[in-house]
């Protein structure tokens, strides 16, 4: 799986960067800058005709162009592999991005936004968690496939299946399908979720804690979130790093129980060995999140220094957006086969309306978090 998108968990880092030689990853970071100010340029492009023309046009955010312009170039003319290397780093800029993002939360607004998520995402891998272990079962899906896209669809993508593979013994052909089901996932997502968001009548800090908790791959969680609004994607970000700061538990947990199985190593005994465990799994871009937030909460940035910071983040953002894109190959998910996709659309589905329901009872019956947006 040399060109499938992975998320942003520290696990899956070392596939970011390729090779030794920096001028390798040149070509695909000029590709990335390119199809990234084409989506912008785009944008533009599309409100002047429409105004030229007299028509009433929807404003399509350089996100979506930039996703759109990446889409067309993999699955028509392909990726020369003279780009791989660098395209690949969008997993890079993604946590250099959220890193930055950091200067525009408040620390007060991060705990709390934080660990309202956190009761949701409890609750919603609970329940959407067995039912797609059910379906695996209904379909004839290997328990260990079955549990890879519990795994990749309520907690946290491609990270937390290739996380897992080794914890669990799974086999290559499974995390293979896995993976293919998770990505299309993240499409689907990414073109589906805003429209029902508008349509539904969602503010921004309801759209964003619902992208948050529904989209698995991290850089799809991002662009679907942007996609709806800045602040949407915003809370987003931060709900879905709060998802991803759970990985090292739900590994754990399925490893010991293959393990208790005969089918998995034996994790070694001990609160300290689970907690090196958990800690190798833990995703190390959240902590400088939290700490270029809590710089700026204090007031050891002045307002020049948070405007570039600001503008970090979205420039790296511009890339990942670029990157989703021109990672996407749609023939690679097809290969998968219908019944591990349809399990995942099954997730997908069960996810979406579990995150939306807990969404709508937090915030307009409980008020939780209202204040926080």
């Amino acid at each position: 799986m040399t060109t499938t998108q992975t998320d942003s968990d520290e696990s899956a880092s070392d596939a970011i960067f390729t090779s030794s030689r920096p001028l390798d990853y040149l070509p695909g970071i000029v590709l990335l800058l390119t199809v990234g100010l084409l989506g912008k340029y785009a944008q533009r492009w599309w409100l002047a005709l429409g105004h030229h023309l007299g028509w009433t046009v929807p404003d399509i955010e350089y996100v979506l162009w930039a996703i759109l312009i990446g889409l067309v170039i993999r699955n028509s003319v392909g990726l020369h592999r003279i780009f791989h290397p660098g395209v690949q780093t969008y997993e890079f800029w993604l946590k250099v991005g959220i890193v930055a993002l950091g200067s525009r939360f408040v620390l007060g607004d991060v705990a709390k936004l934080g660990g309202i998520s956190l009761v949701q995402i409890l609750l919603d891998m609970t329940i959407a968690g067995a039912i797609i272990l059910g379906a695996a079962r209904l379909f004839g899906l290997s328990g260990k496939l079955g549990s890879l896209l519990a795994i990749g669809t309520s907690i946290c993508g491609v990270s937390a299946i290739i996380a897992s593979k080794g914890a669990i013994r799974a086999k290559n052909s499974d995390v293979s399908y896995a993976i293919a089901a998770i990505l299309a996932l993240g499409a689907v997502g990414l073109f589906v979720l805003p429209p029902l968001g508008h349509l539904i009548g969602l503010s921004d800090h309801e759209f964003g804690l619902w992208a948050g908790l529904s989209v698995d791959n991290t850089a799809e969680t991002t662009a679907t979130g942007y996609l709806f609004s800045d602040e949407a994607g915003k809370i987003a970000v931060l709900v879905k790093s709060t998802r991803n700061a759970l990985i090292g538990f739900v590994v754990l947990g399925f490893a010991l129980y293959w393990a208790a199985r005969g089918q998995a190593d034996q994790v070694a005994p001990g609160y300290r060995a689970k907690a090196a465990f958990i800690w190798r799994q833990f995703p190390k871009f959240i902590l400088g999140f939290l700490v270029v937030s809590t710089v700026a909460t204090v007031g050891l940035l002045d307002k020049s220094q948070l405007v570039s910071l600001g503008n970090v983040s979205k420039w790296a953002f511009l890339l990942t957006f670029a990157g989703v894109g021109l990672s996407t190959d749609f023939r690679q998910i097809a290969r998968a086969g219908w019944r591990p996709l349809l399990v995942a659309v099954i997730g997908l589905v069960v996810v979406a309306t579990v995150s939306l329901g807990l969404v709508l009872v937090t915030s307009r019956v409980l008020g939780w978090g209202v204040a926080a947006a």
